[in-house]
């Protein structure tokens, strides 16, 4: 660090000046794109890329800033694209500031907490060009934009492995779980096998929801990350009147979302009450190792028998009926724990943020995350 130092001390040893936004780049409202055909150019919403097409908004380098649903996601990019009305992209002033500095730079300001409504949280021009960012001489920019970029292309390359790791498990799991003829396997439809009930909801929820220290756990499907395995706390309680209008489930019993992201399984380490976006799957232990049934349920071939039955309309729905009738294979218990064995490790290695990749992944953000915060905090010029 000691070169951005001395070109600190060089050209700014009175302090930064901080300039507001809107002085070093115009922010433009992104289009529709239903009507753009398929083709190589991404097409951003605030979530991320959304497809390709086959035409651009503008050619970078811009910083895309959402205007609705994920404000804290910040992106940069540095060839043609196009943007859809949920995100902002911008046209910087390149005498004034590196594209990739102002990037680094949204990065530290928080962002996602700049709701500006009460619902869907949204961001508006006007609240983003108030917003002042220091602004080094260029050479000073250039530095740091390297240094940081050092920490964001190790972490890109992590990701692209873990994304090779996350293939080869789902391989392992797909072929692990698909069974010759000629083993002593059984299939047997799932209701025959476990008990599987829907979720019930009190209503109005906001009637039965307590702080008190006699709450239940009222497990919603927000407080689950994605790629957890249990569920292990929630941010809400519902009282014990609540408790008795919902379904009760308890530690060891599966859970799994009926609409929207359907069939992802979770596993309980708590007991609680869950709502009718939940269906639970609970006494299987004779027939199932928990850790099988997780990976199976998970695999190719249920989760495609799940998405079938579901029906191919724009909202698909799983029902407790459909999961009961899906046959799937029973292999002896000896097996289902050999399987384990080999998939349990996968998914650590994959999933895992206390060992392999993820860990590893997770260690360059955080070093990315102080480092980029100590480099973009300036002392401001005075006068």
């Amino acid at each position: 660090m000691s070169r951005i130092d001395d070109l600190i001390r060089e050209h700014c040893p009175g302090g930064v000046r901080f300039r507001p936004l809107g002085e070093v780049l115009r922010i433009k409202n992104g289009k529709d794109h239903k009507a753009l055909a398929d083709g190589e150019i991404p097409v951003y919403g605030s979530g991320g890329i959304m497809r390709y097409a086959n035409t651009a908004a503008a050619d970078g380098p811009s910083v895309l800033i959402p205007r609705k649903g994920s404000l804290g996601n910040v992106f940069y990019v540095d060839g043609p694209f196009w943007v859809v009305d949920t995100i902002f992209r911008t046209e910087i002033d390149t005498t004034l500031v590196e594209p990739k500095f102002v990037y680094h730079q949204l990065l530290t300001m928080r962002l996602g907490e700049m709701n500006q409504a009460g619902g869907v949280p949204s961001q508006t021009q006007s609240a983003l060009n108030v917003l002042r960012i220091p602004v080094p001489p260029l050479e000073v920019q250039r530095e740091i934009v390297k240094v940081l970029d050092t920490f964001t292309e190790l972490e890109a390359e992590l990701e692209a492995e873990l994304e090779a790791r996350r293939l080869q498990y789902a391989h392992y799991r797909d072929t692990l779980l698909t069974f010759p003829e000629d083993w002593s396997v059984r299939w047997i439809p799932m209701g025959e096998l476990a008990a599987i009930v829907r979720g019930a909801s009190p209503r109005p929820i906001q009637s039965f929801l307590t702080d008190a220290d006699s709450g239940v756990p009222w497990i919603k499907i927000g407080d689950v990350p994605a790629a957890d395995k249990f569920i292990t706390k929630t941010a809400q309680y519902v009282t014990p009147e609540g408790a008795q209008k919902s379904r009760r489930v308890r530690p060891g019993d599966f859970v799994m979302s009926n609409s929207m992201s359907f069939g992802r399984p979770y596993i309980l380490q708590i007991e609680g009450c869950i709502h009718d976006g939940w269906l639970s799957i609970s006494d299987f232990a004779k027939s199932f190792v928990p850790d099988f049934l997780y990976h199976l349920l998970r695999s190719k071939t249920v989760q495609s028998e799940f998405a079938w039955r579901a029906g191919s309309g724009t909202v698909q729905n799983l029902n407790a009926d459909i999961v009961k009738s899906v046959v799937v294979p029973v292999p002896p218990i000896a097996e289902q724990k050999r399987i384990v064995g080999i998939l349990d490790r996968f998914e650590a290695l994959t999933n895992s943020l206390t060992e392999g990749l993820p860990a590893e992944l997770q260690a360059r953000r955080q070093q990315y995350e102080h480092y980029r915060d100590k480099l973009l905090t300036f002392e401001e010029v005075v006068g």
